[in-house]
């Protein structure tokens, strides 16, 4: 299985933490050249000195900010000076809460956040794509795909939006061999997790620490991803050697979704 990356460019957003700083070190020790894509800058210098450039990559970084899809698109005409082989749409999610409460602002920030600046990315990169003959689209998104999560009304909405509009793409792409694929990470090892967790703790009465047990619980794997895990996952998806899947939805979720 080819798993070398070699001459490939990745595009990685929310790369500074969690599973965008995940993906693009697995990516980067392959052999992909990194763009890392994040707001916050001095962040990203500290990721992109400690990308792996052992096979002659010279890496890179792009300010951007997605509550903006115009201003992130500004940033994308002036920092894309290459074409790119992989894109990873990656976003911290909607804030919780139940969605008869949710105020309207909330839904469209989301839907700006996650729907509309992948839209950008996607319109920003596929050119280069078709002319490579090579694309792989690899949206982080939620296992609210395919089963809504308990009190993630917002996100629950956003997600089920942008995974058709992942799906309808990859009918559109396809023909010029580029996937479109969808993975949904379960609880993972990061600073979301542990805001979630203590948000959790406070609506039942426990601690932290006693949330993240009772979280545990109900994973079969009775553990939470690490976000190398996820990584994985969407290393693979990148790959040549996952040219025939595509518009599919991923869990990676230790089998806590109980739908097929």
């Amino acid at each position: 299985m080819n798993l070398n990356f070699k001459n490939k460019n990745a595009l990685i957003c929310g790369s500074t933490a969690g599973i965008g700083k995940a993906s693009a070190m697995e990516l980067a020790s392959l052999g992909a050249t990194i763009t890392l894509v994040a707001r916050n800058e001095e962040k990203l210098k500290r990721v992109l000195s400690d990308l792996p450039s052992d096979k002659g990559q010279e890496h890179n970084y792009l300010v951007a900010d997605f509550s903006n899809p115009d201003s992130l698109k500004e940033t994308l005409n002036k920092g894309i000076t290459k074409n790119y082989h992989i894109l990873l749409n990656n976003t911290g999610g909607p804030k919780g809460g139940p969605i008869f409460n949710a105020d309207l602002t909330e839904f469209t920030a989301a839907f700006s956040q996650h729907l509309l600046c992948n839209q950008v990315l996607v319109q920003a990169v596929v050119p280069g794509m078709k002319e490579e003959n090579y694309g792989r689209i690899i949206n982080i998104i939620s296992t609210s795909v395919k089963q809504p999560i308990e009190g993630l009304g917002v996100s629950n909405t956003i997600r089920g939006a942008v995974a058709n509009w992942s799906k309808t793409l990859s009918f559109e792409l396809g023909p010029f061999g580029i996937t479109v694929n969808n993975v949904l990470p379960g609880a993972t090892a990061t600073e979301r997790l542990d805001q979630i967790m203590v948000n959790i703790g406070k609506k039942i009465g426990k601690s932290p620490k006693e949330a993240s047990e009772i979280m545990r619980s109900i994973v079969p794997a009775r553990r939470f991803a690490q976000p190398e895990e996820i990584a994985y996952a969407v290393t693979f998806l990148a790959s040549e050697a996952a040219g025939y899947i595509n518009g599919i939805n991923l869990p990676v979720d230790g089998g806590r979704t109980k739908s097929l």
